[in-house]
């Protein structure tokens, strides 16, 4: 696949999930998952990350709240880590997840806080 697009969202994909897991992904694609990839960086990554109407703290914190309604634990502990680089601070992500709770339910806000801290751990242990 290449195109502007593609190649615009995967620029962005590599910039806010970071560069090795964006690359390990692509590299441990086969011919079942590749079109899934391919689509998630075009469209998801390209498309609509790749518009300037929004900044992506505001991308990731809205990601944050509408991965812990859906209850999608491993993408969001990624864009957990994907919010930090792209300067929403822990405090902003606490309260993002306690505005789930409210209106998801409590076990939707328990859950993202389990998750959260977990990668804020993660996160940590990298600096160390």
């Amino acid at each position: 696949m290449t195109n502007d697009v593609f190649e615009r969202g995967f620029a962005i994909r590599k910039e806010v999930l970071g560069k090795d897991y964006v690359e390990k992904s692509f590299a441990a694609a086969d011919d079942f998952n590749r079109p899934m990839q391919e689509l998630v960086t075009e469209y998801c990554w390209g498309a609509v990350w790749g518009r300037e109407e929004l900044p992506r703290k505001t991308r990731s914190m809205l990601n944050l709240a509408m991965l812990s309604c859906l209850n999608r634990p491993h993408e969001l502990k990624l864009h957990v880590k994907g919010a930090l680089k792209n300067g929403v601070s822990r405090d902003e992500i606490r309260e993002v997840l306690l505005q789930v709770a409210i209106y998801a339910g409590v076990p939707a806000g328990v859950d993202s806080f389990r998750i959260a801290r977990e990668a804020f751990a993660e996160v940590d242990a990298q600096k160390a």
